[in-house]
């Protein structure tokens, strides 16, 4: 695994820089606990270990945060994605992670203007008579600036950074790296799935590097909410987007997080709560696609108290099989029934050895804490946030996409209680879950499951005399074969694999130091510095052998 880390020479400067990082602000007991630190020595760098008297003094959170904005673009993206895994972290890493910003230094412009001409096929000019070379934001992965068509309409001209991809893709071969050695090498790091962060975190770096499909997405939104005139998603230029580049309507207002700009404008502060948490369950639980960072910088107040969801790289996807385990939860909370609730936690779980019955316990006493509660008093971010921290107990990771609608649903109940503290989540969900309900056992629903399971039954019935016919067939000839995958047993054959393979180069190495010895005997033949050929080529064989047969051993724990 560790010569498997080392063998891109490409990534080793990149790979450097990270363990340095993370030595300096604290973990270097993780980087060698991991194989890094003797790895990089050997490679001809030096791994400062020592952490000033300031970091000492930070959080294990906190050191985290500092320690991914200096690794750059790829591992503030990854803190961003740490920040929607409430299943896995409490919620003091969860507010830590929140505060990775986006915010860079600009790239240089003239790099930006060869990259953006590439694209257009031409002078930036002859598309953008009027071009801010200043950006008005400026992100890790891409920088925004103010624009001006032709035909004299404001735009919103996104760019990547250029030269962003190569790095990107390095960093990603390395954290699929750090990901399998921590697994394998880190029992305490297991259970954060460090392999599937890695696979989560490039689906969506993949997705925000194409700045066409941010469009798609808006688009998709857009299509949805088209009947909510309250809801506005801006215009996508499609003659001038492509992979590095998108142009979308400017669209001017007031940030959500600007509560004193929002009230000197005279906004209507519970409506606009209540128009964005619309927005988010009916994306959520009607259409199955949802703006996953509502964050209040990619939600703007209009005239007229309308809102314009903005910045649309992080999606949300909720499939009809998954809406519906989350309506059963939710049902079974209302109903007090414990053993719903569990069964559907249950069905979330990887883990086929938890303990059912002390998880029924704990979700029964969750439910009994909140019997006659009345919904308005309901707090649906905190009722969200203590069922994640009861998974977390029970190490229950939750999928990929339900952890981002937690996040999502709390995000949207707090931005809605910091506009109006009477702000009522809840209520405002209810009828959204009620349709959603009632589309589920609606017959034409039905009918389309019952012709959906028909159609299931019948491929399957059709094709069982095939089947069974191939599978008599098989055993008449001698050819049938029962597998039985057992884990333990194969982890058992792999050990007395590696340890035959140890045998053979060990006779080998004798073979060769014993026949080396009997050639260095006999006279004649080539020599060099008056030695037989042969018999030194021998002694360099065994010597070798020996060396690989001595590290193989040491690196298994033999030598230990």
């Amino acid at each position: 695994m560790l010569w498997e880390t080392l063998s891109a020479a490409r990534d080793l400067g990149r790979l450097n820089e990270v363990a340095s990082v993370a030595a300096r602000y604290g973990f270097g007991d993780l980087v060698r606990r991991i194989g890094l630190a003797g790895a990089l020595e050997r490679a001809g760098h030096l791994l400062h270990s020592e952490a000033t008297a300031e970091l000492a003094t930070l959080s294990p959170p906190e050191r985290v945060r500092r320690a991914f904005e200096e690794m750059g673009p790829s591992f503030v993206k990854l803190g961003q994605l740490l920040a929607t895994r409430v299943d896995l972290f409490a919620p003091e890493w969860i507010a830590e992670f929140e505060k990775l910003q986006n915010q860079v230094p600009a790239a240089d412009f003239e790099a930006v203007r060869e990259q953006v001409e590439q694209d257009l096929g031409g002078p930036i000019e002859s598309v953008f008579p009027g071009f801010d070379e200043v950006p008005i934001a400026a992100a890790s992965i891409a920088q925004v600036y103010r624009a001006r068509l032709v035909d004299g309409s404001e735009v919103a001209v996104k760019v990547r950074r250029p030269g962003i991809r190569p790095q990107v893709e390095a960093d990603m071969r390395l954290l699929q790296r750090l990901a399998r050695v921590l697994e394998s090498e880190s029992p305490d790091l297991r259970r954060f799935q460090p392999q599937a962060l890695v696979r989560q975190l490039q689906a969506s770096l993949s997705r925000e590097l194409d700045l066409a499909a941010e469009c798609r997405h808006a688009e998709r939104i857009a299509a949805s909410l088209a009947d909510e005139p309250a809801l506005v998603v801006p215009r996508v230029y499609w003659d001038h987007t492509c992979e590095r580049m998108n142009v979308q309507q400017f669209i001017d207002g007031i940030a959500l997080g600007d509560t004193e700009a929002l009230l000197a404008a005279g906004a209507d502060l519970p409506e606009l709560a209540r128009i964005g948490a619309r927005a988010g369950m009916r994306m959520m639980f009607e259409d199955g696609f949802f703006h996953a960072d509502p964050h209040p910088g990619n939600v703007i107040r209009l005239p007229g108290d309308r809102l314009a969801l903005l910045d649309f790289g992080m999606v949300g996807r909720l499939s009809e099989s998954r809406r519906y385990q989350v309506l059963d939860l939710f049902d079974g909370l209302v109903r007090r029934d414990a053993g719903q609730v569990a069964e559907v936690l249950l069905e979330w779980a990887a883990d086929d050895q938890m303990d059912e019955a002390a998880l029924l316990q704990e979700v029964d006493a969750f439910i009994d804490h909140y019997h006659g509660v009345p919904l308005g008093e309901l707090r649906l971010g905190t009722v969200l946030t203590e069922i994640t921290a009861l998974l977390r107990e029970h190490a229950v990771v939750l999928p990929a996409d339900l952890a981002m609608m937690v996040k999502v649903l709390v995000t949207l109940e707090g931005v809605g209680r910091r506009l109006d503290p009477d702000f009522d989540m809840a209520s405002e969900a209810e009828p959204y879950l009620r349709r959603a309900m009632r589309a589920r056992y609606s017959p034409k629903a039905i009918a389309r499951r019952g012709r959906r399971a028909a159609g299931d039954t019948i491929s399957l019935l059709s094709s069982l005399p095939g089947q069974l016919r191939h599978a008599l067939r098989a055993l008449r000839q001698g050819r049938f074969n029962l597998n039985l995958d057992v884990e333990r047993l194969k982890a058992f054959g792999e050990q007395v694999a590696h340890s035959a393979n140890r045998l053979t180069v060990g006779i080998v190495v004798a073979a060769l130091i014993i026949g080396s010895s009997i050639v260095m005997t006999v006279e004649g033949g080539p020599t060099l510095l008056g030695l037989p050929l042969f018999g030194l080529l021998g002694f360099l064989g065994a010597a070798v052998g020996g060396v690989w047969l001595v590290w193989t051993i040491w690196r298994s724990g033999g030598g230990r």
